[in-house]
């Protein structure tokens, strides 16, 4: 697998070129945000973290 980063200042041009890459999704392409993969990469460090209840949370939500 490769990755490829595309940095793009222009939203219309953003568009076209997701426009352009949602078709080749069927050949195995997947389109991933940074924002996604720093959002990923978050989650995966609390999944060794012990679990706490919605109670508790609520609890201690200040």
């Amino acid at each position: 697998m490769q990755t490829l980063t595309v940095n793009i200042q222009n939203d219309t041009l953003v568009e076209k070129v997701v426009w352009l890459l949602e078709h080749f999704k069927n050949d195995g392409l997947e389109i991933t945000s940074r924002e996604d993969i720093e959002d990923l990469k978050l989650l995966k460090s609390t999944k060794k973290e012990e679990t706490v209840s919605f109670e508790n949370y609520l609890k201690n939500e200040d």
